[in-house]
Order: C-alpha cells, then sequence, then structure tokens
C-alpha cells in the first residue's frame, strides 16, 4: 500500500486539494468528483475495501432520501402553497407583505427542500413586486437569502444538518435532536430576516432592461405564414416592428431557410419571431398570417423557468405537450431560443430555460408542480386535494413526533413515513423515485468515507493542531466566529455536502484541543455551510434566481456581505451563551 511509503496525512491532503480544485473548477459532476476521490482513497489504502460502500447505507444518506420524498409529497399536496398564500396579507405595504413572504420560505425551507421552498414561494414574490411597483429583482434575492436560512432551524432541513448529526453521534454516541439547531438558527432568522426587511433590499441596484419588470419579457415563438399572398421580407419586417417584433428566420420542415426570391412561401411554413408581445397582439397588428386563432376559452398563458432537477431537461418543447396528455402546449419559448434560429420543436430544453405554456390554469399548476417547474408570472397554485394534504402532513407530523419524542432514529422514522406515503398512494408512483436527487446521494455516499479517511489518517488532527495553535486563547465567541466563518468561506466555493463532510471531523477535533463542547463547533460548521450569501454559484437557489433577477455576480455579495457578518456574529453570541 501507498500508505507504507508515504505519510497517509499526506495522501488524504492531496486527495481532498485536488477534490476541492476539481469542485472549484465546476466542470465535473460532483458525484464523479466524490466517486474519484473514494477510489483514490481505496487505491493508496486510506479507505478499506470493507469500508467503501458503507457510506451508501449510512443514517444521513437514507434520511435525505426520505425526507425528499415526503417533501415532494407535501409539495404536491398544494397545501405548502396554500399556507404561504393565506399567511401574506394582499391589501398591506410592501414592507409588511415582503415580511410575511420571507417569514413563510423561513418556515418551508425548515422542513423541506429549499429549491422547492422557493419554487412555491417566487410565483408570490413576483405579484408583490408588480402590485408593488417595484422591480422583481428587489424580492428574489432577500427571498432566497431566507429560504437558506430557514435550512438552519431543524435536523431534516438540509442534507449537511443531517450529515453533522452523523458525525456527532459516531464521535459522542448520539446524534443532534430534531430541534438542537433551533435556538441559534432561530436567532439566526430573526437578525437575517431584519436586515432583508430594513436595509438588505435597498441595497440593491435599480437596472432598467431587468427581464423581471413590469415591461414585457422577450419571447421566441414562431408563427404560420399565408402561403397565398406574396410576402415581401422588408414589407413584414416593417410591420412587425409596430408590434416590437423582428424576424429570426423562415421555418419550413422545422428547418431554416433563405428567403425565396419570389417571395411566395409554401403551405405550411413559419415565421421565427423574437417579441415583447403576445402572438394575439402581433396578430392584430398584421395581415400576412394564416387564418386568425382565438384563444380557447379559460385558457391562460404561464411564464415558466426549468430548474436544474427538471424532468424535462433534454426533452424538446414537444415534450410540454405529450408529458400533459395534450392538454397543454409551448406557445413561445425563452430568448435563449433565438441563439439557435431552429423550430422550437426540435430545441433541446436546459436548464435556465423559460417556457410560455397555455393551457387551463389548473392544469398549468399541476404541471409546473409534476415537472418541477418555477412559475414567473402568475399566481395560480396547486388546487389543494384535502384528504391527500391532510393524510400527507398528518403522515410528516407523526414522523417528526416520533423522532422528537421516541428513541426511533430520523433514518428509520422518515423512511416509514416515505414507505407509507407511497402505500397510501398520496404520492404519484413515477414520484416516488424521481424526487430524489440521486447526484446528491452518491456524493454524501461516496464523501462519507472520504470524510472518514480525513481523521483516521490523522489529517485532520494535524491542522486541528495547527488551527488550535492559532486559537489558542481565543475567547470562546471569537473562536465561534472563525470556525463558522471558515466553513463559510468553504461553502462558497464548495457544494455544501462537501463542505459539511470536511469541516464535521474538524470542529471535533478543534473542539477538544480548545476544550470547548463540541456542539459549539458543529453548529458553528452547521450554519456555515448555509450561508452561501456571496455568490450566484455556492447555493442552487442563488443561481436560480440569477437571470429572472437580472443579477450581476457582483450583487451578491453587494447585499451578502453585511449579511454573513451579522450572521457570524449571531452565531457566536448565541452558541458562546449556550455552551460557554
Amino acid at each position: 500500500m501507498l500508505t507504507d511509503y508515504v505519510s497517509p496525512p499526506l495522501l488524504c491532503g492531496i486527495i481532498l486539494i485536488g477534490a476541492l480544485a476539481l469542485f472549484i473548477s465546476d466542470k465535473v459532476r460532483h458525484d464523479l468528483i466524490a466517486l474519484s476521490a473514494l477510489f483514490a482513497c481505496l487505491a493508496t489504502g486510506l479507505v478499506k475495501f470493507g469500508d467503501a460502500l458503507k457510506g451508501f447505507a449510512d443514517p444521513a444518506v437514507i434520511t435525505v432520501a426520505a425526507v425528499l420524498v415526503v417533501g415532494r409529497a407535501l409539495e404536491l399536496t398544494g397545501v405548502a402553497g396554500w399556507v404561504a398564500r393565506s399567511v401574506i396579507p394582499e391589501k398591506a405595504g410592501f414592507t409588511a407583505r415582503l415580511t410575511m413572504l420571507l417569514i413563510g420560505a423561513c418556515f418551508l425551507s425548515a422542513f423541506m427542500n429549499h429549491i422547492a421552498a422557493l419554487v412555491i414561494m417566487m410565483p408570490l414574490a413576483t405579484e408583490l413586486a408588480r402590485q408593488s411597483k417595484k422591480q422583481v429583482g428587489t424580492v428574489l434575492m432577500p427571498l432566497s437569502f431566507a429560504t437558506m436560512i430557514g435550512g438552519m432551524t431543524t435536523l431534516i432541513a438540509t442534507p449537511p444538518n443531517m450529515i453533522l448529526s452523523s458525525f456527532r453521534e459516531k464521535a459522542l454516541g448520539a446524534p443532534f435532536g430534531f430541534f438542537t439547531m433551533t435556538p441559534v438558527g432561530l436567532a439566526v432568522c430573526v437578525v437575517g430576516l431584519t436586515y432583508l426587511i430594513l436595509l438588505g433590499w435597498r441595497l440593491l441596484p435599480h437596472r432598467k432592461g431587468n427581464e423581471m419588470t413590469a415591461d414585457s419579457p422577450w419571447r421566441v415563438l414562431e408563427l404560420p405564414l399565408d402561403a397565398r399572398k406574396v410576402l415581401v421580407r422588408e414589407d413584414i419586417s416593417r410591420q412587425l416592428r409596430q408590434s416590437r417584433t423582428r424576424i429570426l428566420g423562415l421555418l419550413r420542415r422545422n428547418k431554416t431557410i433563405k428567403w425565396p426570391k419570389n417571395n411566395r412561401v409554401q403551405s405550411g411554413d413559419r415565421l421565427l419571431l423574437i417579441s415583447r408581445s403576445l402572438p394575439a397582439e402581433i396578430r392584430e397588428t398584421i395581415d400576412f398570417l394564416r387564418g386568425k386563432e382565438t384563444a380557447e376559452p379559460g385558457h391562460v398563458t404561464a411564464r415558466l423557468m426549468v430548474p436544474h432537477n427538471s424532468p424535462l431537461i433534454g426533452e424538446t418543447h414537444d415534450a410540454v405537450k405529450s408529458h400533459s396528455n395534450g392538454g397543454l402546449e409551448v406557445v413561445a419559448a425563452g430568448p435563449r431560443a433565438a441563439t439557435l434560429r431552429c423550430a422550437l420543436s426540435v430545441v433541446p430544453i436546459q436548464s435556465g430555460d423559460q417556457l410560455f405554456i397555455s393551457g387551463p390554469p389548473d392544469d398549468i399548476a399541476r404541471f409546473a408542480a409534476n415537472e418541477r417547474l418555477i412559475e414567473l408570472d402568475r399566481r395560480d397554485s396547486i388546487p389543494v386535494n384535502l384528504r391527500t394534504a391532510i393524510q400527507t402532513v398528518a403522515i410528516f407530523a407523526a414522523a417528526i413526533l416520533l423522532v422528537i419524542f421516541t428513541d426511533v432514529p430520523p433514518s428509520l422514522s422518515f423512511l416509514g413515513a416515505a414507505a407509507l406515503i407511497a402505500a397510501l398512494r398520496l404520492i404519484p408512483k413515477e414520484e416516488v423515485y424521481s424526487s430524489i436527487d440521486w447526484s446528491i446521494l452518491v456524493l454524501l455516499a461516496a464523501m462519507i468515507p472520504v470524510g472518514g479517511s480525513f481523521e483516521t489518517s490523522g489529517a485532520a488532527d494535524f491542522i486541528a493542531k495547527t488551527v488550535g495553535g492559532v486559537m489558542t486563547g481565543f475567547p470562546l465567541p471569537l473562536a465561534i466566529a472563525a470556525m463558522c466563518a471558515l466553513t463559510l468561506c468553504l461553502t462558497i466555493l464548495l457544494n455544501n455536502v462537501a463542505t459539511a463532510v470536511i469541516m464535521g471531523p474538524l470542529a471535533i477535533q478543534l473542539a477538544q484541543l480548545l476544550h470547548v463542547q463540541p456542539d459549539a463547533m458543529l453548529l458553528a460548521v452547521l450554519v456555515g455551510t448555509s450561508c452561501d450569501f456571496l455568490t450566484p454559484i455556492g447555493h442552487q437557489n442563488n443561481l436560480l434566481i440569477m437571470g429572472p433577477g437580472g443579477y450581476r455576480f457582483s450583487d451578491y455579495s453587494r447585499v451578502g456581505a453585511l449579511m454573513s457578518l451579522l450572521v457570524i456574529a449571531t452565531t457566536a453570541v448565541v452558541l458562546s451563551l449556550q455552551y460557554g
């Protein structure tokens, strides 16, 4: 074994630094990086063959999978959206409504996936901005930050919380309780929300040209031409300019062709256009289109955004019609389609794309929930199925109560809840496994043995002694602040799961060296893994709102820098009072 010739701490350090470099580059899938690091540890003897797959059986991995299923079932009932809409007063002022919006986001993210909480609250945020005559970017960043800090308040809120709980169980013999992190998490929520409501949103720049302002968004659409007429491109372009529309190309059998020299088009030819106007508005101003289609009674058009975990990614725009059994159709696409200049039916859907979908409001709401799409321009919600909602909420609450008041571990409690929800058909059968983010599970399961090697090789002890030498003599609040800040800096660059795996053993070792309560350091790490306020790449929710909010990279640090300092200071004060 290589460990016979090279120091194990040095080998572990090389592997972790290589993994960190790949994580930061963002050029390789995170789950593949974790598996590569695991195999590197196996090849060098840092991880025994018998321990390589133990991460897949770790209670933290099972709990994450089960909570994702239960949270998805809760999301599909529509009850979370109903609660969110109920607590936001429609006739109150902007500050009052923003306050309730952010509190609602915090509450939802304490019990369900961060992205799901954002998906539920985002239409309410855009409606709030529109009614208050403000840019949507004014509320989206505070909303994203609110979903993050809500994840600090319960054991099941984020995967890092459960990973750190698993480390605590191995080191101290018992995991975190369901509400162990609630005192510090709640304090951070109060301070963070107060900052966001009173000052944070005011620090955002007011830019014109934001995609989500009151002005209509750019959309790419196709309209059929009247083959009976002689159509001169210059004449058509002149008419289209009246409706803020320009030609991208002429489509024939889904391919872009040159304009006919005789100005004659064939039956079935279509214009590919980019416009800020709706198709009906374009038709009213021009006379060269085939027919005058009328909207179906009761149909609406909604603008939706495709997040990174949508099942539609990789499929063409025609998949919307097939997935909805013909009830819905894409009538326009977002600006990215303009660069491709081909028929929408053959354009593959990517993360961040915008889809303009037409159909009955309830059908669009259900489709958006099933395909994990974020509604940007409508406030329609999933119709609440009262029977399903009551049963799902009851099962979820029972699982939480079992964890709080009995010795049943969270992995068994929530796995049982997920199984019962599936058995009672409270979640569509195809959603049971598709609701699980398998890349996160693989990342978790692979990094757990790697994190174990960080401790068993002596690397964690070496770093802890080095850092501990610097921190010796620090008062407890300063030591906690330093641990939280270090974690925060690392989680800006890495996936928060990888950060928790690396920082968990280090926190325990450092606590022993400094003779402080291990929970104080572990909870400082827990808070730090949720503080991705400085860049759009540190957290998926920040990345999701970047396009719709019209943000630049520097906007995040403009709002997030002071919030990060407030969170670190609050964490240091609360944990030092609690464990001092």
